[in-house]
């Protein structure tokens, strides 16, 4: 093996005018929001340990330092190629775009340009120098809108996690404190680069690094802890098959199923406390449980119940299996639309992982099945409609934003019985100020789009089901050959608007409006969008219902929609042409559909429903 060199860099050291390439057959750029959301969780949680707004800028270089990680470069001639690492590099430079553009409007910003890419002869190329990403990083770094439809993953990816990073930045960074982070993260944030001088020793290097043969987990950490303390033979075999029969179904269900369910298993049940996002501040046992499990339930095992052999053998024959059992039936119902639990899929759809916490806190290990469903229907709903609103009004979702408030009411619900749980989740919704009636303005933009398309998934779906059509949901959430997407009832041009809007910008407010959009497929949009209303209208006709109801067909020989329509009473009618004040009807329909689709009292009729059957029999 030739020369091998190990340097800590910080992530300006790292990037500064340095290109790296990818090899062909490197992988594809496959983060998912759930790695974005811990790499911002740790980078912004560490940084606000510190950070005190009455100090100045130059203090942030006490702050202590984090390390990062490592990654790997086989050096060719004056080229660095990414051996690994090229997730974490990737993303550090999606954050640096999102950082630049967040400080474009201050007087002092702190220079990240020179991180993301550098100019030669007049021509500027990113310092992640791969061609085929280059139109979705260009459009990125400009501000301008991109459709990655059609592109490769990674290209996908690359506009979905921006967006998702978007959203999981915290709101304590983006004031006052953003220099401060930028600079810490630039100066104290280090990353090991390991450089090789030929392909065959970086990869070597990089089996050596990552030959995890004879390392434990911290699941198998867990589990001889567990056994060890249960005296009696039989049981503590009895335990261990257990235990490897539900580890061997949680492995088969996902990558990372097995390490967050016993995460999401302990918080749900016994985290009490959770740290503070302010200087100085402890982790408390919510956030052991996020870093440390294994470790936390040692510590723990007397408060919690676990004092001898009995103890530990019923945490894993009773607990264990019930808590993992429902567990990977929420993961089951998220990725499909299992009855009765079909709202854990509709949160899904939008990322929101937090709901695993709040949908195991009420249940019980000696629940009933019916019991379990129906306090997860409850909860599922809650959530579906505290996220509704949200966007509805414009608010962040993110799990940054989202988790002091699912963690209070996860602790709050813990236990509860099926009536007293949907009191309290009713009680919590009475106290939001922001319902639909908030906002009679709600807009399509580019970082909203992909949550308004699941809301208007849901519209349309709603408006079939309801007039006896079976659910297409999944058909219009897909992401393949097919897809739907929002469509403009008025096409892009100003000009033929200019009797009721004086200025193309607010022209275009309006056409953004929730109102003016359907949900169509991509198809549709491409042979049909640049027309007027009047010459798409015919077309809308053989579309969903939601679509067809613009045309006057659509209110003849349709007994499903039209005793819909009676029945719910909403102000549904054709439109021959289709002006400001159609758009601003249509808007008011929408919401009188959503308050239809999202009415936190429907959780109690379901349990004064549920409550007058009788009791099943237990799994």
């Amino acid at each position: 093996m030739r020369e091998i060199l190990g340097k800590a860099k910080t992530v300006r050291e790292l990037l500064k005018g340095v290109k790296y390439k990818i090899d062909y057959f490197q992988r594809e750029y496959k983060w998912h929001n759930k790695q974005i959301r811990e790499l911002v969780d740790d980078l912004t949680g560490k940084f606000l340990e510190e950070y005190d707004p009455s100090h100045a800028r130059n203090k942030v270089a006490d702050y202590p330092h984090y390390f990062l990680g490592s990654i790997i470069i086989s050096k060719k001639g004056d080229a660095s190629y990414i051996v690994d690492g090229q997730q974490r590099l990737t993303s550090l430079t999606l954050l640096l775009i999102l950082l630049r553009r967040l400080q474009q409007r201050r007087a002092k910003q702190v220079n990240v340009d020179e991180l993301i890419v550098s100019e030669k002869y007049g021509e500027k190329s990113f310092n992640l120098d791969i061609d085929e990403r280059a139109p979705v990083m260009e459009a990125l770094y400009e501000g301008q809108p991109f459709d990655p439809n059609d592109h490769s993953e990674s290209v996908q990816n690359l506009n979905q996690r921006y967006h998702d990073l978007g959203e999981a930045l915290p709101d304590e960074v983006r004031g006052n404190a953003l220099p401060y982070f930028i600079d810490w993260l630039l100066e104290n944030v280090h990353l090991v680069e390991i450089t090789a001088y030929s392909d065959d020793d970086a990869y070597t290097i990089f089996e050596t690094m990552n030959d995890r043969g004879l390392s434990l987990s911290p699941t198998d950490m867990l589990k001889g802890y567990l056994l060890s303390n249960i005296d009696d033979g039989a049981s503590r075999t009895k335990a261990n098959t257990r235990w490897r029969e539900r580890l061997r179904e949680l492995n088969e269900a996902g990558k990372d199923v097995e390490p967050d369910c016993f995460k999401t298993w302990l918080r749900s049940q016994y985290a009490t406390k959770i740290r503070e996002r302010k200087r100085g501040a402890k982790p408390e046992d919510f956030d052991r449980i996020g870093t440390e499990f294994h470790r936390w339930l040692r510590d723990a095992s007397p408060d919690i119940g676990l004092k001898q052999g009995a103890d530990f053998y019923r945490f894993i024959d009773r607990d264990f299996d019930f808590f993992s059992h429902w567990y990977l039936q929420l993961v089951d119902a998220s990725q499909n639309m299992v009855p009765e639990l079909e709202h854990v899929l509709y949160n899904a759809q939008h990322s929101f992982t937090l709901q695993y916490l709040v949908l195991l806190a009420p249940l019980k290990p000696d629940d009933t099945d019916q019991v379990v469903r129906r306090k997860l229907r409850l909860v599922a709903r809650f959530v579906d409609i505290l996220l509704a609103w949200r966007l509805w009004n414009f608010r962040s979702i993110a799990h940054s934003t989202m988790q002091y408030a699912m963690f209070l009411v996860m602790r709050d619900t813990r236990g509860m019985s099926p009536p007293a749980l949907a009191r309290k989740l009713h009680e919590v919704l009475a106290r939001e100020q922001e319902t639909f009636a908030s906002n009679d303005r709600l807009r399509v933009h580019q970082q909203n789009r992909r949550s308004l398309h699941r809301l208007l998934a849901r519209l349309t779906d709603y408006v079939e089901t309801a007039s006896g059509h079976p659910s297409r949901f999944l058909e219009y959430v897909s992401e393949g050959k097919g897809r739907y997407e929002v469509e403009h009832i008025w096409a892009d041009h100003s000009e033929q608007h200019t009797d009721e809007f004086s200025h193309p910008a607010d022209f275009a407010e309006h056409r953004n409006r929730i109102g003016g959009l359907l949900l169509l497929p991509k198809s549709f949009n491409a042979s049909y969008g640049d027309l007027t209303y009047e010459k798409k209208l015919p077309h809308y006709n053989f579309q969903n219902l939601l679509a067809r109801s613009l045309h006057p067909q659509c209110y003849e020989h349709n007994p499903g929609f039209l005793h819909f329509v009676q029945e719910s009473g909403l102000p549904f009618k054709p439109y021959e042409h289709f002006n400001k004040a159609d758009l601003e009807e249509r808007s008011l329909l929408y919401r009188q559909l959503a308050e239809r689709i999202w009415n936190p009292d429907d959780m109690l009729r379901e349990v004064d429903a549920c409550c007058a059957t009788s009791s099943p029999i237990r799994r």
